[in-house]
């Protein structure tokens, strides 16, 4: 009885040490773990996923430690992301715990900076076992394939660097005016009036713009006043009388000096200047002049205004000699367009003596082609010409970032902000470059003093794309018309209005080609993504290969390409 009882308790002991202790850690299983997303996507430069794992009852050994390392493996070489730690219930270490009898759940983290080898790729999970002091690998396990990477095709290269604006007006409008007054209650004109320097001033400056080809006379004005005290009809009877004298007075100014073109001879009249008074009192030194404003604001009527005012009677008489006479006039005003120089005088200054242009003008000419080598020569010749202007060192960074040669941007660039260190142009444009080279921080910090130039947004929303964070590139590209635009609307799944992006760029590329093929892809129009992938791979033949490994593309035949 006792032998019978000593082996069964022997026994127990064999099943106890087999399932806690001394056995080896069976093989994990794929169906085990779930990858997020599947297949793998990039967010920005990285290729960031989590890896769900499901461990089932019965299979973690209570004294097994298991490094977890999941590991992106492709053509030609493989790259793991961090290693994660499972262990059984008696180990002491800072893992995930997983109980023998329950079994448990896991998350494990994938990360790693994307390569394009890794669009072709498979996810596997390396198991290094240590199982009191014991260690031992399991076998690799697959538990994911291949990595979208539509996300990568942002690229700071294609956003339109900060130009520094010229001031050249092919036009330049001046005003040149006179005041002929009157005294109280009449309307007629007095020959002192029209002999004095301005009425004599203005009419020289009509007589210089008919003669000058390079200027016209736009319009000419004559408004009339009267001074608001008396009745409102009054008034209004007198304003007009000055207003048809005086517009007399300049029709016949006109004829003597045989002025025929100037654009419109318009005129109009104020019966009473209510708004002029107020504005000359306020800055007048009347002693009382408060309590004359708090009339104006208490009454709108008129009339009832005059009488508030008149009550004032201590300074009434201040007001008639030292406001209202400025108060009945009429205004003669001519508007001139002085005409600058044409396109092709432009040009052919720069060709033969661009030391004859200003700074303005030269800058203006290298905005009439759309030619950036052409662009460049004249940026050039501006610098030479006007070393001192950051305007001009600014654009020629910005031809020679369009090219590509991101060294001679960077250094222009960088000589533009000497010049002018509150440069916002040269600071965008200083940050583009910051992000090719992988300078994140600054670029971004060059973006934040660039607040109010009209090509931030899309350079912000290209650093936005760079850090996975989807939602602050969607806003900061607004409704920017940009390759770069359309592809955060796509990865935001919303494709009517990438669609309606990508067809509004002016000047579509093969990037833009590209990106319709993906939209098309992502709404399974296989006609869209064919066509579309042809006119890419037209313009820009690496996105053949490009396209024959891109998940976005696995269902369609591209044999067509």
């Amino acid at each position: 009885m006792n032998n019978k009882l000593t082996y069964l308790a022997l026994g127990a002991l064999v099943v106890v040490g087999a399932t806690g202790c001394s056995k080896k850690l069976g093989q994990f299983k794929s169906e085990y773990f779930a990858v997020n997303p599947q297949p793998l996507e990039t967010q920005g430069q990285n290729v960031p996923a989590t890896i769900a794992g499901n461990i089932p009852a019965k299979f973690m050994l209570k004294n097994a430690a298991v490094s977890v390392t999941p590991v992106l493996v492709y053509a030609n070489g493989e790259t793991p992301s961090a290693s994660y730690l499972i262990q059984g219930e008696n180990v002491r270490a800072n893992g995930a715990v997983v109980n023998y009898q329950q079994g448990g759940s896991v998350m494990i983290p994938f990360s790693v900076p994307y390569t394009p080898d890794m669009a072709q790729s498979t996810l596997y999970l390396d198991f290094s076992v240590d199982q009191n002091g014991k260690k031992y690998a399991l076998p690799r396990l697959k538990v994911g394939n291949g990595v979208v990477a539509t996300s990568t095709l942002a690229s700071a290269a294609t956003v339109t660097p900060a130009t520094a604006k010229d001031n050249f007006q092919k036009i330049i409008n001046e005003k040149y005016s006179a005041d002929i007054h009157f005294l109280i209650n009449q309307a007629n004109i007095r020959s002192s009036e029209t002999k004095g320097a301005e009425y004599v001033d203005l009419g020289k400056r009509l007589q210089e713009a008919a003669a000058d080809p390079k200027r016209e006379i736009a319009g000419i004005s004559v408004s009339s006043y009267a001074s608001p005290e008396g009745s409102y009809d009054f008034n209004k009877n007198l304003a007009e009388k000055r207003e048809k004298n005086t517009n007399t007075l300049v029709e016949n100014q006109l004829k003597k000096d045989k002025i025929t073109e100037f654009g419109e001879l318009t005129s109009q009249f104020t019966p009473e200047d209510w708004d002029g008074f107020r504005k000359l009192v306020e800055q007048s030194n009347i002693q009382d002049k408060e309590l004359i404003i708090m009339a104006l604001d208490n009454q709108s009527d008129p009339e009832l205004r005059e009488k508030e005012i008149r009550k004032l009677s201590n300074v009434f008489n201040e007001l008639a000699d030292q406001i209202l006479p400025q108060l009945r006039y009429s205004r003669v005003q001519a508007s001139i367009n002085v005409i600058g120089k044409s396109n092709e005088e432009l040009v052919s200054l720069f060709n033969t003596n661009p030391k004859a242009l200003t700074a303005d003008e030269m800058l203006y000419i290298a905005t009439l082609t759309a030619d950036n080598n052409k662009k460049m020569e004249v940026y050039n010749t501006a610098c030479e010409v006007f070393p001192g202007d950051y305007r001009s060192f600014n654009n020629l960074g910005l031809t020679q970032y369009v090219a590509g040669d991101y060294d001679g941007a960077l250094a222009n660039f960088e000589q533009a902000l000497r010049l002018n260190p509150s440069s916002k142009e040269a600071e965008m444009n200083k940050g583009l470059v910051q992000m090719l080279e992988g300078r994140y921080s600054d670029a971004y910090q060059a973006f934040g003093m660039s607040a109010g130039v009209p090509e931030v947004g899309d350079a912000l929303g290209v650093y936005y794309l760079s850090q996975g964070n989807l939602p602050a590139a969607v806003s900061s590209f607004g409704d920017a018309k940009t390759n770069n635009a359309a592809l955060a609307q796509i990865l935001n799944k919303d494709y009517s209005a990438a669609r309606n992006t990508l067809s509004a760029i002016a000047a579509p590329d093969a990037t833009t080609y590209y990106l319709m093929a993906v939209l098309g892809a992502r709404t399974n129009n296989e006609n869209m993504v064919i066509s579309n992938l042809r006119q890419a791979v037209r313009l820009d033949s690496k996105l053949l290969k490009r396209a024959q490994s891109d998940l976005e593309f696995s269902r369609f035949n591209l044999s067509y390409l």
